[in-house]
C-alpha cells in the first residue's frame, strides 16, 4: 500500500464499521482496514473479488439498498467521479454515517467538504454536515 493509502487506512480505522463504495479492483484500503479490525463491507455495481475479512455486496449507489449502509459509522469512496459524490453522500447521510472520499485526478469535490492533506499528495475529503450548500 502506498503512503497515501496507509494514511487513508489510518484515518478510517477510527471507525468501527465502514462501507466502501465502488471497490473496483483496488481492495488495498478495505484489506488494510479489515486487518486493523474494522468491519468492512465493499460495494460495486458488478461482482468483485475482495480480500478475506471484507464482505462484498453488489449495490449501485445511485439507487442504493439502504440495508447495505445501515449501521455504518462511515461510508468512503476512492477515486470517485464527481457525479457520484452526491449519491454516495446521500447514502451515508441516510445511514447517519460520515462520508469520506478521494477524487479522480484534478476533479474537485461536487459537495461541500472539509479537506485533509495526506502523505503522498492525496487529499481526503469529508462531507460537511452543515453550512452553505448543505441540503436541509
Amino acid at each position: 500500500m502506498t503512503g497515501a493509502r496507509d494514511a487513508i487506512v489510518e484515518r478510517l480505522a477510527a471507525f468501527d464499521r465502514v462501507v466502501e463504495v465502488g471497490v473496483g479492483r483496488r481492495p488495498a484500503v478495505a484489506a488494510g482496514l479489515a486487518d486493523r479490525g474494522v468491519d468492512v463491507t465493499a460495494t460495486d455495481v458488478v461482482d468483485r473479488a475482495v480480500p478475506d475479512g471484507v464482505r462484498f455486496v453488489r449495490d449501485d449507489v445511485t439507487d442504493p439498498d439502504p440495508s447495505v449502509y445501515a449501521g455504518a459509522d462511515a461510508v468512503y469512496a476512492l477515486n470517485v467521479p464527481p457525479e457520484l459524490h452526491r449519491p454516495a453522500w446521500e447514502a451515508a447521510r441516510a445511514a447517519d454515517a460520515a462520508f469520506l472520499f478521494t477524487t479522480l485526478g484534478g476533479d474537485g469535490p461536487a459537495i461541500p467538504v472539509e479537506r485533509a492533506s495526506l502523505s503522498g499528495g492525496e487529499t481526503l475529503y469529508r462531507a460537511r454536515e452543515s453550512g452553505p450548500g448543505v441540503p436541509e
